[in-house]
């Protein structure tokens, strides 16, 4: 019996943690960005998901580092 393993899923949304983790930042600072109106988001009912593109365009909008 084989057994198949599923790719993982390309998200479209995510959760504010989840955002955090692919990131690689806190999850208070998800949040902290989101109210700064840095990181654009949608709610759905009481929930907050950040859109992929928007997670990409916030990281191709971040400066880079002066030396």
């Amino acid at each position: 019996m084989s057994t198949a393993i599923a790719a993982p899923v390309d998200r479209l949304l995510y959760k504010p943690e989840e955002a955090a983790e692919a990131l690689a930042i806190g999850r208070s600072t998800v949040y902290e960005l989101m109210t700064a109106g840095a990181l654009k988001y949608i709610k759905l009912g009481r929930t907050r998901r950040i859109r992929r593109a928007d997670l990409e365009a916030y990281v191709e909008n971040l400066p880079p580092a002066s030396n």
